[in-house]
């Protein structure tokens, strides 16, 4: 995807494609990512599956529906009520995978065991295994297969259910096997997490593995693999790896066990599968927070998000050769090593032996991290209710990863569930076209950023809505256009609708120049692809770059023919940087742009040491005393942006403003103190070109809150660098219900109070009470948290809520 392009006023929607399935009056709902793939005909398709268990084979360019094809009666919503999680009908909620090897479409879908829609019910639930022919929609010889009442192998006490059981992930092809991981449908009882493996062939189970492999009894429920509908992954090396949600098998409450030492019980835990030549999987190694009984009580699952395996070219250190990332509903972002996941409490004080410190963001998180491997390496991770985070990647002194927050967006995700998972694009793999991509369920539904953050901004340079945007959505992508689904029957495909007037030289990289010196210059030359009338030439942003040899304008340009201008590169600023040439034309063809895009880009070098700072405000949000021992960790990057080694002559501290006064600080063996501040790992020198990372701990022991303002001053300028902390006490839930007899009176909800009553209510008629949670801690009590909200909303029924919003997952409550 060109940048340019995309932020141009020429990017839009191309086209809708209405999707024509009504089972029960309802319109069509796309839970699972659209596929995007080209058949050997040359044309570009478009692969949609719905919860109404259609598939749909649409032409990516012109949106026509090539074909169709419904798989099987969906399964209904109602039989699992008050939950409307997926309403009201479900049936292929997985993203599929295409074999490019056979033309393979491979899901699974939802449905029941009586085709007829007659005999329905919860425990005649059923899923099947597909394998489609892409070109014509047909199943293949053999298929589909059933899943009902398989036995785990590694649990013959846990069996197969299709009704209690939802197949979220998206599934992995790897070598001759595909894998799908199972959870629960709405926490029904007796539910576990699976990988189920086949043979894509013969579609043969290979594997049948529950994530609860006993001695628990069969009763206990946990372990689900659903990751907001992330995929399962793999290295290409022989491992699968991915995240599980919470358990109450708790088989190693309070006892430190090394990851080679793996439980039966897989429950909050990243685990690593050695893919066997069978296809069936061993566990090699895991990972569980130290914290994993606490986050069982409150519903904070680990594997909300899938656990993303970051690309080694970029991401590696000498003590973490291959990373991954995963953040759960706790909004802990944890780094981990691939070889080595840190198993349960193996660190210090029986904390996390992880190769960073767990990054703590302000709520829960369901999205799996944007990646973006170039310039150094990103992660984005979406919030709800707060901006998108971007973190730095670099290695600390000590060789371990460093990801440091540098940037937010300016918009905040919405403040209910289902920003989507991050996803990035580049132009070709070149450096500075990276674009960060999100989708949420409010405000601006499909936001494009670009991907490298400017002074702690990431800067958004195109918004697009699409009603109906469903939870979790991830744009796709095929010859510069993106493709995404909703919830209203309705696909939409995004990119540029008209054809270049000029083919130009594009882009333009004049490499490496010194601060306030000139490049050598380019010429650039356009080519007329239609008869053409030049009106303008002009810079985007004439900081870094100029242009000159300009014709007179309006000059006419045949077809064939060309006009040719300069460029030079003149560097203000150290680092990569870029613009754009636009060139305005009118040729009184609607098929052709008004403008053209030319890309510049050059990187700004110094010969002197220089100074940068990143990110220039840290901050530490709700902190609650005496909840970590080890208090919270942050960190920020000193980096020598010139070409000669950096020598930092010292920092000052002032607790009051940036202007001073300053204070003495106290040295520890674990760093420099300022007040509950802790500096760590501070560099006498950066070699040229290079960058450390600064650790700072937070260990407050009062509440309130607390500043720490820092000059940095090196022989390579001075910058200073702003830290914040707020530390609070527990915060308390109270859950309330209004009195059924009119007096105003609240009723405190107990374990032995009665249940929720609306007292004796006349047939026809409607009376309407409410519900209310408050955070009863002190004034100075952190926020409290919903981890799982399922208002009856949207259903069948006598009872229902107003909304679905009211006390949504995800919603924080102040004191």
């Amino acid at each position: 995807m060109d940048p340019s392009v995309v932020g141009s006023a020429q990017f839009g929607e191309l086209w809708q494609a209405k999707l024509p399935g009504n089972y029960l009056n309802a319109l069509e709902q796309i839970y699972s990512q659209p596929l995007v793939y080209t058949l050997d005909d040359g044309i570009q398709y478009v692969f949609i599956a719905t919860t109404q268990n259609n598939v749909y084979k649409i032409n990516a360019k012109t949106g026509n529906i090539v074909a169709s094809r419904n798989l099987h009666i969906p399964f209904e919503t109602v039989e699992i009520l008050p939950c409307t999680d997926i309403n009201p009908l479900v049936g292929v909620t997985g993203t599929g995978v295409i074999d490019p090897t056979t033309d393979t479409w491979y899901l699974t879908a939802k449905t029941y065991d009586d085709q007829s829609g007659q005999v329905k019910g919860l425990a005649n639930g059923r899923y099947f295994f597909h394998a489609i022919d892409v070109n014509t929609l047909a199943e293949k010889g053999g298929f589909p297969k059933p899943l009902e009442g398989t036995l785990a192998r590694n649990n013959p006490n846990r069996m197969f259910q299709g009704g209690i059981h939802l197949q979220r992930p998206a599934l992995l092809l790897t070598g001759p096997y595909v894998y799908a991981g199972f959870a629960s449908h709405c926490v029904q009882y007796n539910f576990t997490g699976w990988i189920m493996g086949w043979d894509k062939s013969s579609g043969d189970i290979v594997e049948r593995f529950s994530t609860q492999g006993g001695p628990e009894p069969n009763k206990t429920p946990g372990a689900g693999i659903w990751m907001s509908g992330g995929g399962l992954s793999t290295d290409n090396k022989g491992s699968m790896y991915f995240s599980t949600g919470n358990g109450y098998a708790s088989q190693l409450s309070g006892v430190p066990v090394p990851g080679r030492q793996p439980p039966t019980a897989l429950e909050e835990a990243v685990v690593n599968m050695k893919i066997n030549d069978d296809g069936s999987l061993t566990v090699a190694d895991f990972f569980m927070p130290w914290e994993k009984v606490q986050l069982d009580g409150a519903d904070k699952d680990l594997g909300t998000t899938p656990f993303e395996l970051l690309p080694p070219s970029t991401f590696n250190c000498p003590n973490a050769k291959r990373m991954g990332v995963v953040t759960g509903k706790s909004g802990k972002t944890y780094i981990l090593n691939l070889d080595n996941l840190g198993g349960y409490q193996m660190g210090a004080n029986k904390l996390d032996a992880i190769p960073q410190a767990p990054i703590q963001n302000e709520n829960s998180v369901y999205a799996g991290a944007g990646v973006y491997p170039l310039e150094g390496g990103y992660i984005y991770i979406n919030v709800i209710q707060y901006p998108t985070h971007v973190f730095k990647f670099s290695c600390d002194g000590s060789g371990n990863p460093a990801f440091t927050k540098v940037a937010d967006t300016p918009e905040k995700a919405a403040y209910v569930l289902g920003v989507g998972h991050g996803t990035t694009t580049s132009l070709n793999g070149q450096a500075g076209t990276g674009l960060y991509w999100m989708t949420d369920v409010d405000g601006y539904n499909l936001r494009i950023y670009n991907a490298v953050p400017k002074n702690g901004v990431l800067e958004l340079i195109k918004f697009l809505n699409i009603p109906g945007i469903g939870k979790f959505a991830k744009p796709v992508f095929g010859d510069g256009r993106a493709f995404v689904g909703s919830n209203r029957g309705i696909v939409y495909a995004f990119g540029s609708p008209v054809n270049l007037p000029l083919t130009c030289t594009t882009p333009n990289d004049f490499g490496k120049t010194s601060i306030n010196g000139t490049s050598a210059v380019k010429t650039i030359q356009c080519q007329a692809n239609v008869y053409t009338q030049v009106k303008s030439i002009a810079l985007k942003d004439p900081k870094n770059f100029q242009i000159s040899g300009l014709p007179s304008f309006p000059i006419d340009v045949e077809t064939g023919k060309n006009i040719s201008f300069q460029a030079v590169f003149k560097p203000v600023a150290p680092g990569p940087l870029s613009t754009d040439v636009s060139i305005t034309t009118s040729q009184g063809d609607i098929k052709f742009a008004p403008n053209t895009p030319v890309s510049l880009k050059g990187i700004g070098t110094s010969a002197s040491p220089l100074l940068a700072v990143s990110p220039n405000v840290v901050t530490f949000n709700g902190v609650i005393v005496d909840q970590n021992d080890a208090g919270a960790t942050e960190s920020v990057i000193f980096s020598n942006l010139g070409d000669s080694s950096l020598t930092v002559q010292g920092l000052n501290y002032s607790i009051i403003s940036e202007k001073g006064a300053f204070v003495t600080p106290n040295k520890t063996a674990s760093g420099v103190q300022v007040g509950p501040f802790t500096f760590s790992n501070i560099p006498t020198t950066i070699a040229g070109n290079a960058e450390s990372i600064v650790k700072i701990n937070f260990n407050p022991v009062t509440t309130g809150n607390f500043a720490v303002y820092v000059h940095v001053r090196t022989d390579g300028g001075t910058k200073i660098f702003d830290v914040f902390g707020t530390a609070s006490s527990q915060p308390g839930a109270l859950l309330e219900f209004e009195a059924a007899d009119g007096s105003g009176r609240w009723i405190p909800y107990t374990f032995n109070n009665p249940p929720f009553t609306f007292g004796n209510v006349v047939q026809q008629k409607t009376k309407t009470l409410k519900m209310r949670l408050t955070n009863n801690g002190t004034a100075s009590a952190g926020a409290l948290s919903v981890t799982v909200s399922k208002p009856p909303f949207g259903v069948t029924g006598i009872v229902g809520a107003q909304n679905g919003a009211d006390l949504g997952e995800g919603t924080n409550l102040a004191a």
